[in-house]
């Protein structure tokens, strides 16, 4: 007489495998949604971006896009910075430095401003903290305003030559972006 007796064993593999092929088949669904979420290879791109410092003469200034923002990058003279230090903290409405590299706390003296040992390179995100306008300074030919830097012509407010607000409507200093100096001439941003 022959008796039918289910293999346990089997019927584990059978429960095993059964749940290893959902498990597969689950996974590659999600995948492309999770993927999809992820930022793409055109905002990764724009998260960083290094320039040449070496064609900018003192005195000169550039603009670049990083993020969709302009950013100013100015090769300050020596008479520059030399105004920028000599202006008393309480002069200034915005005494928060406004830069990513240092503490959020930080006094808005000329050296918080900048990089130790960079002193004469300025790097600002380019928008007036008033009402988003690009101030007027970048270029030799350009209205710099009552204290040298930057003039934001939409409203009136002027910043001087560290980029902090000396003038008008605006409540903020410029901000200064993360950056670092990744040689002699050249920075990265972000």
């Amino acid at each position: 007489m022959a008796t039918d007796v289910e293999d346990p064993q089997r019927r584990d593999f059978l429960i095993i495998a059964g749940n290893a092929f959902a498990a597969v088949g689950a996974a590659s669904l999600i995948w492309p949604f999770v993927q999809q979420m992820n930022p793409d290879a055109g905002a990764k791109a724009l998260a960083s971006i290094e320039v040449d410092l070496s064609p900018i003469k003192v005195g000169q200034a550039i603009t670049v896009m990083w993020r969709g923002k302009p950013v100013f990058i100015r090769h300050r003279t020596q008479e520059e910075i030399d105004a920028a230090k000599k202006v008393p903290l309480t002069d200034l409405p915005d005494e928060a430095a406004r830069n990513d590299n240092i503490a959020a706390d930080a006094a808005a003296t000329d050296e918080n401003r900048t990089l130790q040992g960079h002193e004469n390179w300025l790097v600002m995100v380019g928008i007036c903290t008033h009402l988003g306008c690009i101030p007027k300074g970048q270029s030799l030919s350009d209205t710099k305003g009552d204290f040298g830097g930057w003039f934001c012509p939409c409203h009136g407010s002027h910043y001087d030559t560290a980029g902090r607000i000396r003038k008008g409507p605006a409540p903020r200093n410029l901000e200064v972006p993360t950056y670092d100096f990744v040689s002699d001439t050249k920075i990265k941003i972000g």
